[in-house]
């Protein structure tokens, strides 16, 4: 890195999804401003995401169940990073760690600009009997907007954009093959029923293999693992990638897709990294709230108009029917859907 260049920190710590939509415009920004240098501030497991960044981004991974947890943990960051050697800080994610790291390097003489959460405009868009629901501004806008605020300006019209994952050769395109299927989420308002999905599946590996291609299972944890490799072994044109490669090998096994059908979740982030259209399917979450993945279309999002929707901004509160009717929805009219698509 050379010497008397400016520097800017970009903190978002969580979650994949949030940061992953921070990729397309870090680029972008780093591409438009190449005399500034970028450090993006983020756990040290997404560290992928950045890969093949422009050389003035450089990535920096926090351990926050280790040796950077609690208040004298992110007091060793700073003196890591080096925080007297930056000219600005953007907090992405304005949490208690975020607001203590971003204290301390304005305290210390930091341009500082954090993240409108738009909190309570989020409150009202779950709340059942509010009348007056409006969708709320997208995430990308309001990181947009930290970047507005300390002097870096962006397109107007910010829809095209170069990603590392991402190749503008037509070939490329043509050659894309396969639908992949990313069935599980982190909270159960997320996620479509596991009987239901498995109906999806085995209807579409079979639609699949009669066209001598395949439906790719992505899923992370061991529960999921042991779901998808069962579907692997039980329908035909199906294969399970769970557990199989890394977060930027599966964006780029994504890339080579006609389609991507997945839920409200990180898997739904990653494939818009890939370039690649996507399905999803939406429960107690809506794309009101500013999550829809970059260059997705509401219009792709699959999903039942109900007065109590949403119920969640990250669908982590429990149904007030108990039912989840928000995920009522006939595998039929999935399948249809991703036929329609292909």
């Amino acid at each position: 890195m050379e010497t008397g260049r400016k520097r800017l920190l970009i903190i978002r710590f969580s979650a994949l999804g949030d940061v992953a939509m921070l990729v397309p415009l870090l680029r972008h920004v780093a591409e438009r401003y190449p005399e500034w240098d970028f450090t993006m501030l983020s756990r040290q497991q997404y560290a992928p995401l950045f890969n093949n960044m422009p050389t003035n981004v450089n990535f920096y991974g926090a351990d926050l169940k280790g040796k950077h947890h609690r208040l004298y943990g992110l007091h060793a960051l700073l003196k890591e990073i080096d925080y007297h050697s930056y000219d600005a800080v953007a907090d992405m994610h304005d949490v208690l760690r975020t607001q203590y790291l971003r204290t301390r390097m304005f305290l210390a003489g930091k341009r500082c600009a954090h993240v409108f959460k738009a909190r309570v405009q989020r409150w009202l868009l779950v709340r059942h009997h509010y009348r007056h629901k409006q969708p709320l501004v997208p995430m990308m806008e309001h990181y947009r907007a930290v970047f507005t605020e300390l002097g870096f300006y962006t397109d107007s019209q910010f829809t095209i954009y170069k990603s590392q994952f991402i190749s503008n050769d037509k070939a490329v395109e043509q050659v894309r093959s396969n639908i992949g299927i990313a069935p599980f989420a982190a909270h159960k308002g997320k996620i479509y029923p596991t009987e239901r999905m498995e109906t999806v599946v085995a209807a579409l590996g079979k639609k699949m293999a009669s066209r001598g291609e395949k439906v790719y299972l992505f899923g992370g944890g061991d529960k999921e693992k042991d779901i998808l490799n069962s579907w692997e072994q039980k329908y035909e044109g199906v294969e399970s990638l769970a557990g199989k490669n890394r977060m930027d090998e599966e964006i780029e096994i994504m890339r080579s897709l006609r389609l991507m059908l997945t839920m409200d979740s990180a898997n739904m982030h990653m494939a818009s990294l890939a370039g690649t259209r996507v399905l999803s399917v939406w429960g107690a979450t809506h794309p009101w709230a500013g999550f829809l993945g970059f260059g997705q279309k509401e219009s792709d999002c699959i999903q039942r108009d109900l007065p109590c929707r949403p119920c969640s901004i990250y669908g982590n509160r429990y149904c007030v029917y108990r039912d989840y009717r928000c995920l009522d929805i006939e595998p039929k009219t999935i399948i249809e859907r991703v036929e329609a698509a292909l």
